[in-house]
């Protein structure tokens, strides 16, 4: 007398759980390797330094770009030095600390200047912001 099975067992089930797994651990790994931007705005070429600024909380970036034509970006948006000074107003008020990026081409006058007008306009919070030497 031949027995036989009442219910039909499948085990494809069994590759597509390991299959899942290997996705996951992919996912994961991928989002551990990706580069977090710490500091937003404009990308510069930031001179170095052995001595680089820590982490801030919530700062306010204002890059300066060099070459020819070196330009004042705050927020992301292109402004010129005349109409910084409303804009930092808004940011004193929030109480945000200010870093200056500037490009390593930067007049250093533009630089001072920029400096001095977040000075003036009573943020006390004001860094330049460097990359570390390797």
């Amino acid at each position: 007398m031949k027995i036989t099975r009442t219910k039909e067992y499948h085990f494809g089930w069994i590759g597509v759980v390991s299959m899942i797994d290997v996705v996951f651990l992919l996912i994961f790994f991928l989002l551990l390797s990706s580069n977090f931007i710490l500091q937003p705005g404009i990308s510069v070429s930031l001179p170095l330094s052995r001595f680089t600024l820590g982490a801030q909380v919530n700062p306010e970036i204002i890059s300066i770009t060099g070459g020819a034509a070196p330009a004042v970006y705050f927020r992301d948006e292109k402004v010129a030095l005349e109409q910084l000074g409303p804009l930092l107003e808004a940011a004193k008020n929030e109480g945000r600390p200010v870093i200056i990026k500037a490009d390593r081409q930067t007049p250093y006058d533009l630089v001072m200047a920029v400096t001095n007008a977040t000075l003036e306009h009573g943020i006390t919070s004001v860094s330049l912001a460097s990359a570390p030497l390797r």
